[in-house]
């Protein structure tokens, strides 16, 4: 089985950036990121919004999207997009990051936006097809694409529930997003993943966990306890031998929020991240 390109995923190379916090830019020099990344082996890297407002303090877009050509990063995933379907303050404060990061995904060429919900916020169905439609519209216009993340903090938390929203609002841009760690945690079956409608699927991030869990707070294993691929216990090699024979066939993310890897230098982290996550297509 051919390796797929794989992607930084932002959090796997946030150093000292912390989720949920008004510190979520990374702590690593955005070149000197770039290009351990693309020594390593990556093809492409992920960018958060709180990232790309601190970077842009010291280099526009279009010194960053030279660096990234200059470093063969062929795949530029812009992320996070909350609130794009509700009304009110929320709404206004998200349309004002809509604007940010679809400015973002046209200057640096990113291959998608990723957005969803982090709150479990209540919603109505039909109003959230359309929304996400109108979204997908928007980002096709820049010639992006958007992205869905399926997890287990909102109400999109099964595949059923996918299908439902890609099927309702049928982008020719848009689609789900798959990470592994949701799967795991919301114990959708691998080959079920593997099969969703091809023209719906999106992205996909692999990552490894614990079967016993330091903590029962599910929010902080997310964000303090994922670990690189082969240092925890998922079935990690069941999942990807799905991919030979799968419909999706694009970039794969190595997505990693834990507290154990925050102070590894740089070079560690690239170098251990992409041999770590290409031994798991072998």
């Amino acid at each position: 089985m051919s390796k797929p390109d794989l992607i930084a995923s932002y959090w796997t190379f946030a150093g000292g950036g912390l989720p949920h916090t008004d510190a979520e830019y990374s702590t690593f020099e955005f070149k000197e990121r770039v290009e351990a990344i693309a020594r390593a082996g990556f093809k492409g890297l992920g960018l958060w919004h709180a990232d790309i407002a601190q970077v842009t303090k010291k280099r526009s877009l279009k010194e960053m999207k030279t660096i990234l050509d200059d470093n063969g990063m062929q795949h530029v995933e812009i992320e996070f997009l909350n609130g794009w379907f509700l009304d009110g303050e929320k709404r206004r404060e998200s349309d004002e990051q809509r604007k940010f990061l679809l400015n973002a995904a046209a200057e640096l060429g990113g291959r998608h936006v990723k957005v969803g919900d982090f709150y479990n916020t209540p919603f109505e169905f039909p109003r959230l097809i359309d929304e996400f439609g109108k979204l997908c519209r928007e980002a096709d216009k820049i010639g992006t694409k958007i992205g869905y993340e399926l997890m287990p903090f909102c109400e999109i938390n099964s595949l059923e529930k996918a299908k439902r929203l890609c099927e309702g609002a049928a982008p020719k841009n848009g689609g789900m997003i798959f990470d592994l760690w949701h799967i795991v945690k919301l114990k959708i079956p691998y080959a079920d993943v593997w099969n969703f409608p091809k023209q719906y699927f999106i992205g996909l991030e692999i990552n490894d966990g614990f079967s016993k869990p330091p903590t029962k707070d599910l929010g902080e294993e997310t964000t303090q306890y994922r670990a690189l691929c082969g240092y925890g216990d998922f079935d990690i090699k069941g999942f990807t031998s799905f991919r030979a024979k799968a419909p999706y066939q694009g970039p794969i993310g190595i997505e990693v929020l834990a507290k154990e890897i925050r102070p590894w230098p740089l070079e560690k982290i690239a170098k251990i991240a992409y041999e770590s996550t290409a031994a798991q297509f072998n």
